[in-house]
């Protein structure tokens, strides 16, 4: 007897200390989590793997059921060795990757949970490592919804079983205070628990597991023998257990011993329904089952599956995609396919929303066409042909960019290289989203679309490796700034990684980390990302002593990351069913770190925190949510779990193995009753598959009755009103064992609030404040807002807040918040604008032309229409409403048309005209021009185009309302005013099929004039550098001027700031209109005395304006200009005549000087005698004849300022090129 035991502790040591140890290794990513309708297999790798396969030839394929969560962990230790081993292994042993995953233009869908994971897990022989590596919470499409359904690894495994079941005694600790106060005596709860190894399965290195749900006991095993010599599977055999896991059987036989099976796929809406693949490079063919895997039918397929997608109601409606990009469907469940489509992007196809589409068979596509462009189609799954497919968003989109999440369709158009964003929502007509005016972005991607509202993380045109965070209104067109330089990073694929984590249970709870002052920070939001605040560390660590960690220099951060491994929990959990409980991995200090890691919880939603670990572990949540569960995360085998029943203050340890398990991973059944865990591993890296089922019914000893539960507060740092209400949950007392209710209810009473502004955030346009309140931003005209009603109508006017979404308070009386109800005047129309559908002013003949009318402002219903497409024909409409799905024309023959919209009614009329290109297509031009301009003087107009062409270029210049315009073959041209008043000047420009075109008003006077204006440097910071931003300042700044001059009115003030850095401008002072002509000089006298007073203002620095909270402007002069060179009177004294021999010499040498160095386009001049045979011309902020004058000859070539426009966009765009052609060489202005 003596001489058994020496042997068996002999033989338990040796398995112990065995050197050869599991190498673990997944890497997985879970997209549209919340679509419970795609499918991929769970697949598990063992350890033996030998033959290094790369990543292009792996796949993962995972999906994640409400019903039926799958978590994977391994433990490793923390060791820098171990870490490097593991980042080793994964490189070049367990590279996995999602073939369907195509990087698309921005948009992304938000995570939603599904129903099926699959995820590859390698193992190798002679190395320990773990799944240490985690990543963070992707919203990119990468991985999508119709992930690859495959997932290799390598691996090999062989096996020594241990079979049986076994109860062990448990112990526990508590945390804190609790484990040196507490002397309190409870009954040792038990788990039970029973290992079966899948013998004959050694080869095999890949498994895929699935556990029906529902109450079910049946669960399903996939083994397989990759081999990746040939990259195809070689032998396989499928498991059954109908006892949650105690024992298995193996039905090879069942579904034919010579078949090889490759995929599982389980039905989301009725899991009893089985599809399995054959591997294609045997047969083609699917397996299928409606018995949970009693019994197996085959049916030969002629495509091979890439991915599936089940409809999220009807159980035997399946999409296929193919390697070949077709689209199929199966209305029977596998039995029957029919092609759907071809050239189908990856990942880019979508079955009805329930409720939203009025057919339950539509289908959403996005098909190729072309390089870079798509088209968005739906048809209905059996009946796609040409003649039954609608088009619904008007023109081409970008590639991979259509996505159909909930009420929301999301697409994007590129243009001139700026890119648009579309939303349609609950299927209405496709709007563009509205961002503020300035946020220009570069990238956008949707988080979420929660309770109808849009989460999109956007950035800016001045942000690099950090994103913003917006939110929308209900259609998701309005967007306004949450939450500036959101930490983010890209995935292994180029998917954008966000940290923002949406809290389970809590309505408007959201975490994130943001970057401040280069340190990441964790910050919390109650009502939907109107204020946000830093988390509060816990006042004590896991050992009990205090810790002195004061806000704001202090706080708690936290990992937000998602799971490399679906099989682990992540550093962060939150669950519905446990409102108010988040436990997650972080650190306590000044930024988040990724050393010193320990675990934290808190109770009561985010207002205090609790240290309950000092290493990281894995957490779930059992009993639906009563109990937790934590697994060490180490590399060393285990044999012991933690479980708490109190919300972590105190922790039993319970042993549920007699030999130490490498755990390849966790598998549970969320929001059941069974209470059975199952985890998979090896014992050792020669071991068959172990599956050890574990059951916890016995840490309980009764079901939970009413005098168990007690009541909570929601709170946001004493303040009982969130998100507009008061809240009080319900949940388990702490200590007592019994199991909680699945139906029990979480929430005991809800109770309104009054509004306060806490429930209000600025509406669109609108900018907090240092003080808090809303004010317009300097680029939005909040009286401009369009407004269609009749007189006898009124309207909702904002007040510059709008209710966050999802807030439930109630208004009462009078709010100062809320929008006031304005009855409607009768008002002139006025900004009436002219466009096509698809924003093209050409056309191919023959097609169908989509002109859109719209009016700023004016009575919709009294208004009438008239539309004078340019060919002969005419049409009206009696009021503009009959105009809103737009106006259809087709053109028969070829050519430039001059499209005229007017809008009239009793109070006025208004007009706008468009130029249509018939068999052109459209792109960009820049027309620079003198703002101001001398009447009967030649002023020079210079077109730039952009990029670049070599072909000839033909231009068209249109001025005002010239029924033909000067064709010119270069890009320059010198025109005389005849008129005062603005008079504006269209060029177009055309290259083969392709038409440029752009327009600028230009003021022309008798005289004027003008100072050169420069600015404090904080405006160069917020300077984007184009057009639309410098109209706006120059706006800003002549109100800002206008306010130091009493009676000096707007109007005789023009401000033009000039392309590129530093932002300088020029200020033109206009004579007063109502001053008659006869009156010259007294005008011109009135001129000098504004002119001095700006002078000093200017001087003096008292021309300020804010141009954000907390930023104000500075303008000042930067030189003056000169005195008039010619004096109007007839007899001109000494002193002027000198004055002038001077300004002649001045002249000569300018002259010289332009002739040597080539004067640039945008200093605009003006011809003085029109007679010569080649035009003169002078500065155009001048008219005196005594100027030096300059040929039209010495202006550069086309070429030369092509040259200029490829060297300013090498160094940052258009806006910056015009920068380098503008330049700071700006002659002295002349005084007219």
């Amino acid at each position: 007897m003596t001489l058994w035991s020496f042997w068996s502790c002999f033989l338990l040591a040796c398995i112990q200390l065995y050197p050869f140890h599991l190498k673990l290794g997944a890497r997985a990513e879970i997209t549209f989590p919340r679509l419970a309708n795609r499918f991929y297999p769970l697949e598990v790798t063992s350890p033996k793997a030998r033959v290094i396969r790369k990543s292009a030839e792996i796949q993962v394929s995972l999906k994640v059921s409400d019903r039926n969560e799958v978590f994977n962990r391994s433990e490793t230790e923390g060791t820098a060795a171990a870490r490097s081993t593991y980042e080793q292994g994964v490189k070049n042993e367990t590279l996995i990757r999602n073939d369907t995953a195509v990087n698309y233009f921005n948009l992304k869908i938000p995570n939603k949970k599904c129903d099926n994971i699959s995820i590859g897990v390698t193992e190798a022989s002679k190395r320990t490592f773990s799944i240490r590596e985690k990543r963070k919470r992707s919203v990119g499409v990468s991985y999508n919804e119709n992930l690859d359904r495959s997932i290799t690894g390598e691996a090999q495994s062989s096996v020594e079983s241990v079979q049986g079941a076994s109860n062990f005694r448990s112990e526990y600790r508590r945390t804190g205070e609790e484990s040196r106060g507490s002397n309190a005596r409870q009954s040792e709860p038990h788990l039970d628990t029973s290992t079966f190894a899948l013998s004959g399965d050694s080869a095999h290195n890949q498994a895929m597991v699935h556990w029906s749900g529902q109450n079910s006991s049946v669960i399903l095993i996939l083994t397989k023998l990759y081999d990746f010599n040939l990259g195809a599977v070689t032998e396989s055999s499928l498991w059954r257990s109908t006892d949650y896991g105690s024992t298995y059987t193996k039905l090879n036989d069942k579904v034919g011993s010579r078949t090889v099976l490759s995929y599982l796929y389980v039905c989301p809406t009725n899991k009893q329904k089985i599809l399995m693949l054959s591997d294609p490079e045997v047969e083609s063919a699917v397996l299928i089952s409606s018995d949970e895997g009693a019994s197996f039918a085959k049916y030969p397929i002629n495509f091979n599956v890439l991915s599936l997608l089940f409809h999220p109601a009807q159980e035997n409606w399946i999409l296929a995609y193919s390697h070949d990009y077709k689209l199929y469907s199966s209305m029977n469940f596998g039995k029957e396919w029919q092609l759907v489509h071809e050239n189908v992007m990856p990942g880019r196809f979508y079955w009805a929303v329930m409720g939203l589409d009025r057919e339950s068979d539509v289908v959403h596509i996005e098909t190729r066409i072309a390089k870079g462009r798509a088209q968005y189609v739906k048809c209905r799954a059996q009946r796609c042909t040409e003649g039954n497919r609608q088009y619904l968003f008007p023109g081409h989109v970008d590639t991979n960019s259509l996505v159909v999440q909930d009420e929301y369709v999301f697409t994007q158009v590129t243009k001139s290289g700026r890119a648009s964003y579309f939303v349609s929502y609950m299927r209405e007509s496709f709007r563009q989203m509205k961002l503020p005016k300035y946020c220009l972005p570069k990238d956008m991607h949707i988080i979420s679309t929660d309770e109808k509202q849009v989460f999109a993380a956007v950035q800016e045109w001045n942000q690099n490796n950090t994103y913003s965070l917006y939110i929308s209104d209900s259609p998701g067109v309005y967007f306004i700034l949450s939450l500036e330089n959101l930490r983010t990073s890209r995935g292994p694929a180029g998917n954008l990684l966000v940290d923002f984590y949406k809290v389970e249970g809590i309505n408007g709870m959201y975490l994130a980390n943001k970057i401040v002052d280069n340190l990441i920070k964790t910050f919390i939001t109650y009502n939907k990302g109107q204020t946000w605040a830093l988390l509060p560390a816990p006042t004590t660590d896991v050992s009990g002593n205090n810790l002195h960690c004061i806000l704001p220099f202090c706080s708690l951060h936290l990992h937000l990351e998602m799971s490399e491994n679906p099989y682990t929990s992540g550093p962060i959990t939150s669950k519905k069913s446990v409102p108010g409980i988040i436990v997650a991995t972080g650190n306590i200090g000044t930024e988040l770190s990724s050393t010193n890691l320990g675990m934290f919880i808190t109770s009561d939603a985010g207002n205090s925190w609790r240290q309950i670990f000092d290493e990281e572990y894995n957490i779930w949540f059992l009993d639906n949510g009563g109990a937790l569960l934590a697994v060490l995360h180490a590399t060393t085998p285990i044999r012991q779990i933690w479980i708490s029943l109190d919300e972590g203050k105190k922790w039993d340890r319970h042993s549920f193995s007699l030999v130490p398990l490498y755990v390849d991973g966790v598998l549970m059944e969320p929001e059941s009753d069974n209470h059975i865990i199952t985890f998979f591993g090896h014992f050792s890296h020669r071991s068959e598959w172990q599956l050890i089922k574990i059951d916890y019914k016995g840490l309980f000893s009764r079901r939970c009755m009413d005098g168990d539960y007690q009541t909570w507060y929601l709170h946001n740092k004493g303040e009982l009103c969130v998100m507009g209400e008061k809240q009080i949950y319900m949940k388990r007392r702490p200590g007592n064992r019994c199991m909680l209710a699945q139906d029990y209810s979480r929430i005991y009473s809800s109770e309104p609030c009054l509004c306060t502004a806490y429930d209000f955030e600025c509406d669109y346009g609108w900018e907090r404040q240092a003080d808090g309140k809303c004010s317009p931003a300097f680029w939005f005209n909040p009286n401009g807002v369009a407004k269609s009603c009749s007189s006898s109508q009124s309207f909702l006017n904002s007040t510059g807040y709008r209710k966050v979404l999802s807030n439930n308070c109630k208004e009462r009386g009078r709010n100062v918040y809320s929008p006031k109800r304005v009855a409607c005047h009768p008002r002139a129309p006025q900004g009436l604008h002219l466009s096509t559908s698809h924003g093209e002013l050409s056309a191919t003949i023959g097609s169908n032309v989509t002109f859109m009318i719209h009016l700023d402002n004016g009575e919709s219903p009294s208004t009438s229409i008239q539309l004078d497409f340019g060919d002969g024909i005419k049409i009206t409409y009696s009021n503009l409403s009959r105009t809103e799905n737009g106006i259809k024309h087709i053109y028969r023959t070829t050519g430039i048309y001059r499209v005229m919209a007017s809008a009239e009614n009793s109070l006025g009329s208004d007009s706008s005209t468009l130029f249509l290109h018939i068999t052109s297509p459209v792109d960009r031009v820049y027309l620079s021009v003198p703002i101001v301009a001398v009447r009967e003087k030649a002023a020079n107009l210079t077109a730039v185009v952009w990029p670049s062409h070599t072909r000839t270029l033909t231009f068209f210049w249109w001025f005002e309302n010239s029924s033909e315009p000067i064709i010119t073959l270069e890009g320059s041209i010198s025109h005389m005013f005849l008129r005062e008043g603005k008079n504006k000047v269209t060029v177009q420009v055309a290259s083969g099929g392709t038409v440029l075109e752009d327009s600028k008003v230009i003021t022309v006077k008798e005289f004027f004039r003008s100072l050169l204006l420069s600015f404090s440097p904080a405006l160069d910071e917020h300077n984007p550098d184009i057009p639309e931003w410098r109209e706006d300042i120059g706006r800003v700044v002549r109100t800002a001027l206008s306010q130091q001059v009493s009676g000096v009115s707007e109007n005789q003030l023009m401000v033009s700031l000039y392309p590129g850095l530093p932002t300088t401008a020029e200020l033109f002072i206009l004579p007063d209109e109502q001053m008659s002509s006869e009156h010259k000089k007294r005008s011109e006298e009135a001129l000098d005395t504004i002119l001095d007073i700006y002078v000093t203002a200017l001087n003096k620095g008292l021309v300020q304006f804010e141009l954000k909270a907390n930023i104000r402007i500075v303008v000042y002069m930067t030189q003056q200009t000169l005195a008039p060179l010619v004096d109007s009177n007839a007899i001109h004294s000494g002193s002027a005549m000198l004055m002038l021999i001077s300004v002649v010499f001045v002249g000569i040498a300018a002259f010289f000087i332009y002739k040597f160095k080539r004067k640039i386009p945008w200093i605009h001049v003006e011809t003085e005698d029109r007679h010569e045979k080649d035009p003169e011309v002078i500065s155009t902020v001048g008219q005196n004849d005594a100027m030096s004058k300059v040929k039209l000859s010495e202006f550069p070539s086309q070429k030369e300022l092509m040259e200029k426009e490829l060297e300013g966009r090498s160094r940052g765009g258009f806006g910056r090129s015009m920068e380098r052609i503008v330049t700071r060489e700006f002659p002295n202005c002349t005084n007219v």
